[in-house]
C-alpha cells in the first residue's frame, strides 16, 4: 500500500466536546483539511468506525492539483460511552484519479490495494469541566496581566507626581480660579440684561394702559357729541314732515274755493 499523497490536518486526532453526561455538545463540529500537493488529481473518501455518531460533509470528492478542501465533521446528538471513545477513529482514503471519471462509484469498487492510500486519525473528547478549567486559567492569566499593568501605571503616575516641582503643582490647582471668576462675570451680565429687559417691558405696559384709557375717553366723547347732534336736528325734521303733510289739504281747500266761485258765477 503506497503512502498517502494528501496532506491531512490535523495530523493525529480530531477533538470533540461532550458534557458531563457524555452527550455531544450542540454545534461542536471539528474540522479536517486535505491538501493535494501533487500535479495529479486525487480522489478521496472519508470513513469512520462510528458512522451513526458523525455527519461528514463532504465525505468524498476529487481534489485538483495544488488545491485544498475543508471537511466538516459534526457529531450527532447522541451519547458517547467512555469505554467506546477509544474506538472512534477516522480514515482518509485516496487514489490517483483516472482520466475517465464517468462512474466514480465503480472506480472505488474496482481499485486495487496497491493503488489505495489511507491515513488514520483517532478521536479525543473534552468535557465541560476541562473547558471551564482552560477558560478559568486563561481568565486568571488575563487578570494577572491586567493587575500588573494597572500596578505599573499607578507607579508611573505616582512617580510623575513625586518628581513634579511643588510650585508647579500649586499652579495646576490654581487653574480653576480664573474659570470660576469668568463664569460668575458672565452670570452677572446675563442677570443685568434680563433686569433691563423686564423694566423696559413694564414701561411699555404702562404706556399701553395709558393709551387704552385715552382711547376709551375719546370714544365716550365722540358718542356724547353724536347724541347732541341728533337732538338738535330731530325737531326740525319733525316740523318739515308736518308741513309736507299739510300741503294736500291746502291744495284741496283752494280747489274747492275756486270751484265754489265758478259755480256761484254761473248760478247767478
Amino acid at each position: 500500500m503506497p503512502n498517502q499523497v494528501l496532506l491531512v490536518e490535523p495530523r493525529n486526532e480530531l477533538e470533540f466536546k461532550v458534557d458531563h453526561a457524555g452527550l455531544f455538545l450542540k454545534d461542536a463540529s471539528s474540522y479536517m483539511w486535505l491538501t493535494n500537493p501533487t500535479t495529479d488529481s486525487v480522489m478521496f473518501k472519508i470513513k469512520t468506525t462510528a458512522p451513526k455518531k458523525y455527519c461528514v460533509r463532504p465525505n468524498s470528492g476529487t481534489l485538483a492539483p495544488n488545491s485544498k478542501i475543508e471537511i466538516a465533521i459534526t457529531p450527532q446528538t447522541s451519547y458517547v460511552n467512555p469505554a467506546e471513545r477509544t474506538k472512534h477513529k477516522f480514515m482518509v482514503q485516496s487514489i490517483i484519479a483516472p482520466s475517465d471519471l464517468a462512474n466514480i462509484d465503480q472506480i472505488w469498487k474496482e481499485v486495487s490495494s496497491d493503488q489505495l492510500m489511507d491515513y488514520k486519525l483517532r478521536c479525543s473528547f473534552s468535557t465541560e469541566a476541562s473547558l471551564h478549567s482552560s477558560v478559568n486559567n486563561t481568565n486568571d492569566t488575563l487578570k494577572r496581566d491586567s493587575d500588573s499593568i494597572n500596578h505599573l501605571n499607578s507607579k508611573n503616575v505616582i512617580g510623575q507626581i513625586q518628581n513634579k516641582p511643588i510650585e508647579k503643582l500649586k499652579d495646576d490647582f490654581k487653574t480653576s480660579t480664573p474659570i470660576k471668576s469668568a463664569s460668575s462675570k458672565i452670570d452677572n451680565q446675563i442677570t443685568d440684561i434680563a433686569t433691563t429687559e423686564i423694566n423696559q417691558l413694564r414701561e411699555e405696559g404702562k404706556k399701553l394702559s395709558y393709551e387704552n384709557l385715552r382711547l376709551k375717553e375719546e370714544i365716550l366723547r365722540l358718542r356724547q357729541a353724536a347724541g347732541d347732534s341728533r337732538n338738535q336736528y330731530e325737531p326740525e325734521a319733525t316740523s318739515q314732515v308736518n308741513d309736507v303733510a299739510m300741503v294736500p289739504w291746502l291744495v284741496t281747500a283752494v280747489c274747492m274755493a275756486l270751484i265754489g266761485v265758478i259755480v256761484g258765477k254761473f248760478v247767478i
